[in-house]
């Protein structure tokens, strides 16, 4: 029999990159009382990855748990809360989540209104049917405008669909920072308004209890002393500690587990737990071997849930071991069998990944949903120890109906100064960029509409932030496979390549200034092969950087003694996976990342460079 369970609540916290959700999760926490007067809690709590820190960004969803009195009733409520990425990039972690909730908060920032991402994660929850409280936040902000931000919200939920009870949504006005919310504009001294619509208009979940228990695994975490850890939400039945379960994998075979140990959440605690009842978020201990997506079942009756199904990927590079002559000095893991073993576990809870072998046995191809994607799996790996290099993105084609070859096309917005306009369109334009609309903010700046290929884009958004000054805003959208655009020309420079190994000197350096940009100063160790420097000379340029001024007794001037060598250009890892051309790797360490060539010999690369040359005249 069914059974709505008036004592919970499921929600998650949806919206575009930085419009306040975690700011609102803290303020949430707090006013429910969850943690003590006299605690000392940073800001940002449930960003609790390092990386997410130092970038700003919610990279993994993440669950949390307030309870707080019904003032009708007066019996308390359990609300389950789910944090989510705002970025594209990781919408796989907005896509498992959604079959965990019951109702969403969206939230738009009052002055920027919908955005890009906005789009994206609604549409995901309008088709799961989920019941939206549209949250109008920042509302502090002097070029405010609530009234636009909700009828474009409105529109856009019309736009994508949505049902009349869908459509019908309430709207709370935030300032997340403050914590304060209202009914209407005027906002009131606290969160007291967004309590109360969760509790009125999210539905509580309506359940089977004394139904064979099914639970479905949608997220994954590591327990340093009870190993891995699945969270999931139960849809029917109850699930006690030590209950023997049918564990049903993507494939369909039923594996006899046992639920060792039991938590649910409370705040950002885990609390261990001896039962727990169908609508309930909980996470299970000792389950090794277990996957996102897959059922935890009663083993008399092993029925398994609808899998998770997120969208394909559409970018890809290669992961191989590192074949660098300075291999083995920075890396804890550089072995093909440590490398081969930390991808693949990663796709256990890394959705949206998705990780093949290649003919080489220490070369694998990875794909995920962007350059961000696996510029964040590529710096955590670092971080952990490992040594390795990786190729240049490149877009994964498909194959049409009809035999055509088509390739994702991407929803690009920008925003930046009527000044740049022009360099912008000239930019996007030989990208095979198409124009879809163009008009002017209230803020004084223009906004411009794209379809651009995913090829377009890729390396295009630092060149992007250096031809705006800084000032640029662009967001991408996947939008769908299309016939191919045509050639893209990706980089208009050219690299500055050492020519033997050694530790460069000013002098040398000195020479190869002068030919364009460098990468890095004097009395660094680099190898032939290795890139020092990017030249706008249409081919690369070899340059003996390790090269010293024979001495003599004699001497011209005193600045013939001294070299003065401009500042070199530091590279981020995500300007470096940018930067990098077809013929080049990006080494990556635990210390460090080189940009290099494949071939690292000067004449060999020479005579491979003439040979493909010669092919291409007789072609033409």
């Amino acid at each position: 029999m069914l059974t709505e369970r008036k004592d919970l609540r499921n929600i998650a916290i949806i919206a575009h990159v930085d419009h306040g959700k975690t700011t609102l999760v803290d303020g949430l926490l707090r006013q429910a009382k969850t943690f003590r007067v006299n605690q000392q809690v940073m800001e940002r709590v449930m960003d609790s990855n390092d990386l997410e820190r130092e970038r700003g960004i919610t990279i993994l969803a993440k669950n949390t748990a307030i309870t707080i009195p019904d003032p009708k009733t007066g019996e308390p409520v359990k609300i389950n809360i789910v944090d989510t990425p705002g970025h594209a990039d990781f919408g796989g972690e907005v896509e498992r989540v959604m079959n965990m909730v019951d109702g969403v908060l969206l939230l738009v920032d009052a002055a920027e209104g919908p955005m890009p991402q906005t789009r994206f994660v609604l549409k995901k929850a309008l088709e799961m049917g989920h019941i939206a409280i549209v949250v109008i936040n920042k509302m502090d902000r002097k070029d405010a405008e609530p009234d636009r931000t909700l009828n474009a919200t409105f529109d856009l939920f019309v736009e994508l669909g949505a049902t009349e009870r869908q459509v019908d949504f309430p709207v709370i006005y935030t300032n997340a920072i403050t914590q304060q919310a209202g009914a209407t504009e005027d906002l009131g001294p606290d969160l007291q308004p967004l309590f109360q619509a969760i509790l009125d208009f999210v539905p509580a979940p309506l359940v089977d209890m004394d139904a064979p228990l099914q639970l479905l695994v949608t997220n994954l975490s590591y327990d340093d002393y009870r190993g891995t850890t699945a969270i999931g939400r139960i849809f029917a039945g109850r699930l006690q500690t030590g209950q023997a379960v049918a564990r049903i994998t993507h494939e369909g075979q039923v594996l006899a587990e046992r639920a060792r140990y039991l938590y649910v959440y409370q705040g950002l605690e885990k609390v261990e737990v001896s039962q727990a009842e169908a609508g309930e978020i909980v996470s299970i201990a000792g389950l090794e071997g277990i996957a996102s997506g897959e059922t935890l079942a009663d083993p008399a009756f092993p029925v398994a849930l609808p899998t998770i199904h997120v969208e394909e990927p559409t970018v890809r590079m290669t992961f191989g071991v590192n074949t660098s002559p300075f291999t083995g000095r920075d890396g804890k893991w550089s072995t093909s069998r440590k490398l081969r073993e930390r991808l693949f576990d990663e796709l256990k809870n890394n959705v949206a990944l998705r990780v093949d072998s290649t003919d080489a046995m220490d070369t694998f191809t990875v794909a995920g949903r962007g350059e961000l994607h696996l510029a964040i799996l590529i710096e955590t790996m670092r971080r952990e120890g490992y040594e390795f290099q990786v190729s240049r993105p490149e877009a994964i084609f498909h194959t049409g109906p009809e035999g055509e070859l088509l390739e994702p096309f991407e929803d690009v917005d920008i925003d930046t100064s009527p000044e740049t306009v022009g360099t912008v369109v000239e930019m996007l334009g030989s990208r095979r960029g198409k124009m879809l609309n163009m008009t002017n903010n209230p803020d004084n700046t223009v906004h411009l509409s794209y379809l651009v290929p995913t090829r377009g884009l890729l390396g295009f958004r630092y060149q992007f932030l250096t031809a705006t000054r800084g000032m640029g805003v662009l967001n991408s959208n996947f939008n769908g496979y299309a016939p191919l655009a045509g050639p893209i020309t990706q980089r208009s420079s050219s690299s500055i390549v050492a020519w033997e190994t050694g530790t460069t000197v000013s002098y040398g350096l000195k020479n190869a200034e002068e030919r364009g940009a460098l990468f890095l100063g004097p009395g660094v160790e680099v190898y032939e092969g290795m890139v020092i420097g990017e030249t706008q000379r249409p081919t690369d340029l070899t340059v003996n950087v390790c090269k010293k001024k024979h001495l003599t007794n004699m001497r011209s001037s005193n600045k013939d003694i001294e070299v003065r060598l401009i500042t070199p250009r530091s590279m981020s890892l995500d300007e470096a996976i940018e930067y990098l051309a077809e013929d080049e790797l990006l080494e990556v360490t635990p210390l460090n990342y080189r940009i290099r060539k494949r071939i690292l010999e000067t004449e060999e690369r020479g005579k491979q460079t003439k040979k493909a040359r010669e092919v291409l005249e007789e072609e033409q």
